[in-house]
């Protein structure tokens, strides 16, 4: 008889919960959850997908190891005992700086992505860390360390009760939301202009967002900062601005106008290709809402000036009140965050703590630019990356040049993929370990929930057993760390979880402000519940963590302390806790597999100055580094713009390279076609079903043509993730259709300088025809 299990999808930022329907061990159906406190239900094609992408035929089901040089199934003791006699080695021989980690995009869709790689990189002792972020997101995580002095403190727009709301360079709609957990996102809009508000879209794109916007505005692509400083220029210039209780709490204020000075609308309108008066209007607009949130995205982070276009998204915010307040933009409370810490002064935010070995990029967040993996590995001398352990990622379609890319891969001396497909980048791997498909995984985002628009807890448990000959995820990621630390064969793999509890524990117990100030550490980890370690390092999260129960026990417990009090009771229902008192939700694991449609935590709200930690403890509204790179962006100013210039585009039934293997998201509007506006391919002798050259900086492409008026003259669009025809790969599905990798037109020369992150928007490129 089928039986049902719930799951909360991992194939999105959206983090829907889903009911899926299981006969044996296969999963034959999924629908949306319609008791999940945060989904209510919503579900999009891909994860109406899960039990076609947890089944796929292409998936491997066992560890390859690379013999004759030909990469052949082996056991999973022979793939580690691979790695142990490899690693440890060539790192004894060559520095720890001769290996590299590289991060792709699914580990944040995963526990196990989320709880080992910082262990990883540990292990390793390297600097040289490559992941997706530098591809996508830094820009964010930069101005918001420069801000508040934390890189992971992004306020998200409260899209439930805002009034008014600009969105940039962004199409939920198509992808469900990035930097924003938000499930039905397009319902969230549609309600948005139910209750009389306002929504405004920034795009060269008519997107699927765009047609549902009260007004669509289409400058030039790359032209977001200029448009965003000319907005605050207006608020200050015609004095607009009001930060109302913000003020006492933000430094900066007359050198950010001094700053913006030149910004004025008339100076930029020909830059952005919009006129005066609608970049004034729009600022009017947006002082004049009752409450406000700015929210960019992809097409303003992926640009020349990502982090200046970031940092201004906030500017508008703190200028216009908005931030930190109901209906604004406001900085959601994960259950697994630390628990909030007495507000003042902390350590800031810094860039460029060192640098990379051929370039020099300076590194942002921890983490090196992947535009210039290629070259760390193909340049000779010393420090050169000889070793690479490529965790969920396949830069070889996701980064600049991936042409070059796939021969630096060939070259390595060592190398280990941790993917479930032998795609374009694993295919060069020494070892490949394959995680079990996601049904046979227990799910937490970790990585979501500290950006979604509700506060909430969820933990799904594996929905189908473990299957014979599969080696769970989060223990593979365990032993790799065993593995290269040279301890494979001698240590438990359970340990590496018990040394992470304890580790934080013991800081814990130690940090004065902690109720646990001077308790045991070994007593503590003894009350954690949980059937594996991760569950174990769940627990202590939760119990840590903002709404935590702190590690109070139930009286039959209590009784076995000593010197507890048996009378003590254990925190009320979580459910009946007012959302503002955190602290009395008592979360721990037990409270959550008690509740397996989640706890809701109620709305977002103010959260300042306790996430601050700048070293002024204020919000710095001009950081030396944003005010370093204006002059550049002023400059900008006199630039005569390109011809025609890409962008990129989302599908809503794919996400970047990864799900191109499922035969139900394929097809239909999910297709690599160069989008042309119709003047544009009349001027240049193009139509539509016929095939153009399209060229950049990194060499050309071949690609067909769909002229279409969605986008406005001198744009043209292509989407990311395609090129699946490299030979050595088992993606049958994919190959069949396998696209053009629109990256291979880049050679990783145009980076955002604050964030090293690659311009993938909004670059010069040239079209001809072809017979």
């Amino acid at each position: 008889m089928p039986r049902t299990a719930l799951r909360i999808c991992p194939l999105c930022e959206a983090t829907c919960g889903l009911t899926l329907t299981i006969e044996g061990a296969a999963v034959t159906g999924a629908r949306g959850d319609r008791e999940d406190v945060f989904s209510r239900g919503f579900i999009c094609p891909k994860g109406a997908a899960f039990g076609a992408l947890d089944s796929d035929p292409d998936r491997l089901r066992a560890p390859l190891v690379r013999r004759d040089g030909r990469l052949q199934e082996a056991t999973w003791e022979e793939a580690f005992d691979t790695i142990a006699a490899a690693v440890p080695a060539l790192v004894r021989e060559h520095g720890p700086q001769a290996a590299g980690l590289v991060l792709g995009n699914p580990n944040v869709h995963t526990m196990a992505g989320a709880l080992y790689p910082p262990l990883l990189l540990k292990a390793l002792g390297t600097r040289n860390l490559f992941t997706a972020s530098t591809l996508d997101q830094m820009p964010k995580h930069v101005s918001s360390g420069l801000l508040f002095g934390d890189a992971f403190a992004i306020p998200v727009p409260d899209l439930d009760r805002t009034d008014f709301l600009l969105l940039l360079g962004a199409n939920p709609v198509e992808s469900n939301g990035s930097l924003c957990t938000a499930p039905d996102f397009p319902g969230r809009l549609k309600a948005l202009r139910a209750r009389g508000g306002t929504l405004v879209v920034v795009d060269p794109r008519r997107t699927r967002t765009a047609k549902l916007a009260d007004r669509h505005l289409a400058p030039r692509p790359g032209s977001d900062a200029l448009l965003l400083a000319a907005l605050a220029h207006t608020l200050i210039e015609e004095k607009l601005a009001a930060p109302g209780a913000l003020e006492e709490q933000i430094e900066g204020t007359g050198e950010l106008a001094a700053a913006l000075e030149s910004f004025t609308p008339e100076a930029v309108a020909p830059a952005c290709d919009l006129t005066a008066a609608e970049i004034r209007t729009l600022a009017r607009e947006l002082a004049a809402a009752p409450t406000a949130a700015v929210y960019a995205r992809i097409g303003s982070c992926t640009v020349e000036y990502g982090t200046l276009a970031s940092w201004l998204v906030d500017v508008l915010n703190i200028l216009t009140g908005n931030l930190d307040r109901p209906g604004g933009a406001l900085f959601p409370l994960s259950a697994t965050a630390p628990a909030p810490r007495p507000a003042g002064p902390g350590k800031g935010f810094a860039l460029g703590r060192w640098a990379s070995r051929v370039s020099g990029h300076p590194e942002a967040k921890g983490e090196l630019p992947t535009a210039a993996l290629a070259e760390e590995i193909d340049t000779p001398g010393e420090g050169r990356i000889r070793v690479l352990l490529a965790i969920a990622a396949n830069p070889v379609l996701s980064a600049p040049d991936g042409d070059r890319l796939d021969r630096a891969l060939a070259g390595l001396e060592f190398m280990v993929s941790v993917d479930p497909y032998l795609n374009e980048t694993s295919r060069h791997a020494h070892v490949v370990l394959p995680p079990p498909p996601p049904s046979q995984s227990a799910h937490f985002d970790f990585a979501f929930n500290g950006f979604a628009v509700r506060n909430q807890a969820r933990y799904t448990p594996a929905a189908v057993p473990l299957e014979a000959g599969r080696m769970d995820e989060c223990e593979i990621h365990a032993r790799l760390i065993l593995a290269v630390s040279g301890l494979h064969g001698s240590a438990d793999p359970a340990g590496v979880d018990e040394l992470a509890i304890h580790s934080a524990l013991a800081k814990e117990t130690a940090a004065a402000h902690s109720p646990l100030h001077g308790q045991d550490p070994a007593r503590l980890a003894g009350l954690l519940t949980g059937g594996s370690g991760p569950e174990r390092r769940l627990d202590l999260m939760l119990r840590l963590g903002p709404y935590g129960d702190r590690f109070r026990v139930g009286a039959a417990e209590r009784e076995a302390e000593p010197g507890a009090d048996p009378s003590a009771q254990p925190a009320a229902d979580p459910s009946a806790q007012p959302a503002a008192d955190a602290a009395a939700y008592g979360l721990s694991l037990e409270r959550l597999l008690a509740s397996p449609h989640g706890i809701d935590l109620g709305p977002l709200g103010p959260r300042l100055p306790g996430v601050l930690k700048t070293r002024s403890g204020r919000i710095e509204l001009l950081p030396d580094p944003i005010a370093a790179e204006l002059p550049r962006l002023r400059a900008a100013l006199a630039d005569r713009p390109a011809a025609l210039v890409l962008v990129g585009r989302r599908h809503l039934r794919s996400n970047n390279s990864w799900l191109h293997n499922v035969p139900a998201l394929t097809g239909g509007s999910n297709r690599c076609t160069l989008q042309v506006h119709p003047q544009d391919a009349d001027r240049l002798g193009l139509t539509d079903g016929g095939r153009a050259r399209i060229t950049a900086d990194g060499g050309s492409l071949d690609v067909p043509v769909e002229i279409t008026d969605t986008l406005r003259t001198g744009v043209v669009s292509l989407p990311h993730g395609w090129g699946h025809d490299r030979t050595g790969t088992r993606l049958s599905v994919a190959a069949a259709t396998p696209g053009a990798n629109v990256n291979q037109l880049l050679d990783g020369s145009r980076l955002d300088p604050l964030s090293g992150t690659a311009v993938l928007n909004g670059f010069p490129v040239t079209l001809a025809p072809l017979p």
